[in-house]
């Protein structure tokens, strides 16, 4: 464990903001450096320039006995060099704080401490193992098919893939992530004078927006796991919308009737079906316009769904059952509205799949954020045991 810690507080200390490429790939040199040495063999993916992305680091081992594993975590983390610091600082003797310490550098070390406590028993020795490192799970380069293309790849070549974002303590487990996709509505009307609205000036581009929203609410709002979310509302008589940086400037007047209105927000979702059934009932509403007004929806897929299925829950009774030897308690699959969209779900199509088993804590994405170093060391071990029995 000081060695694992020294580890975590090094890959910690060096920024690696998704967009500071130089940051991901030296966060990515140290991991290659320790699983140099236990013989995996290390790659470096790149990305086409346009992506404006560091790229991915690989490292694999090739053998011919047991389930082949397929290892998951991330090199980059939210916070930006321009981002106020927030080094590798121990708190008590059960907490510390940093960028990226729980999400997910602290999962990234867990994998490397796990499988140097097996290399160390030479119980690594003709086994099949990957570890993928991506360098921008926390903003994506766009499309995602060329970002994940590689690792979607080299998934579809094992059979069980274990990712090691945040831990929701020792006795919860993700097999199931809800999907995300983006959505804008872009609404035109006549422009006229106020005096005329609900009448010959029709009702507006605002109105419209607004009924759109509320319907979505009202009629298609209660399904579960189905969450669709406005973040940006602009609307005027001049709207200015600029979609790289999700922001925008209106102008308007209260005697003109608004003729632009522009919504952008998320929809998330547990399956394919969920998805393609709420697009259809959103296309339906948007369609039914308000006279005078005009609308239009676009999706933008982001991350697919990771469904439950029937191997993913095999996984969590395998791990469960390991928690119970341990003296841990019992562990239970974690509500799937309480997580996010992840890297695992690209692939979780393709192969039996559970997430949520690396570092503990708290704070993820905000400054201040922490890890459990009480639970550290009983979460290492039980990756390190995890790994064993699934690979005979």
């Amino acid at each position: 464990m000081p060695a694992t810690m020294q580890l975590l507080k090094e890959s910690v200390n060096i920024n690696s903001g998704t967009l500071n490429t130089a940051g991901v790939k030296k966060v990515g040199d140290v991991y290659a450096r320790e699983l140099a040495t236990m013989g995996f063999t290390i790659e470096w993916i790149n990305l086409p320039d346009s992506l404006r992305r560091a790229g991915h680091m690989v490292a694999t081992r090739k053998g011919n006995k047991g389930k082949k594993l397929f290892l998951i975590g991330h090199l980059d983390t939210v916070f930006e060099p321009h981002m106020p610091a927030n080094p590798f600082t121990q708190l008590t003797d059960s907490t510390a704080t940093g960028q990226g310490v729980n999400d997910m550098k602290g999962g990234n070390t867990m994998i490397i401490a796990a499988l140097k406590a097996l290399h160390k028993q030479g119980l690594l020795n003709d086994l099949s193992i990957t570890i993928y490192f991506t360098g921008d799970e926390e903003k994506p380069g766009h499309p995602a098919l060329v970002s994940r293309a590689d690792f979607i790849a080299r998934a579809k070549q094992h059979d069980i893939a274990l990712c090691f974002e945040t831990a929701q303590g020792l006795n919860l487990a993700c097999i199931t992530r809800r999907g995300n996709s983006d959505w804008l509505l872009d609404v035109e009307a006549r422009q006229a004078h106020s005096g005329g609205v609900f009448g010959a000036g029709g009702y507006g581009a605002i109105y419209e927006a607004t009924r759109i929203i509320n319907e979505f609410r009202e009629k298609i709002g209660k399904e579960q796991y189905l969450t669709f979310n406005p973040g940006l509302f602009l609307g005027g008589s001049e709207v200015n919308y600029n979609p790289e940086d999700q922001a925008g400037k209106v102008s308007g007047k209260t005697n003109i009737i608004s003729p632009k209105a522009i919504v952008k927000g998320d929809l998330r979702f547990i399956s394919k079906q969920q998805l393609q059934k709420a697009k259809d009932s959103m296309r339906q509403i948007v369609s039914r316009s308000l006279p005078g007004a005009k609308a239009k929806i676009s999706f933008v897929d982001t991350y697919p769904a990771m469904p439950p299925t029937p191997g993913n829950e095999a996984l969590v009774k395998k791990l469960n059952e390991l928690n119970l030897a341990l003296g841990y308690g019992a562990v239970k699959a974690v509500d799937p509205s309480q997580r996010g969209a992840g890297d695992i779900s690209f692939i979780a199509e393709y192969l039996d799949c559970l997430d949520g088993i690396g570092a503990a804590g708290s704070g993820a994405h905000a400054p201040g954020e922490i890890i459990n170093l009480s639970l550290y060391p009983k979460l290492v071990k039980r990756a390190a045991l995890l790994i064993y029995r699934l690979t005979r």
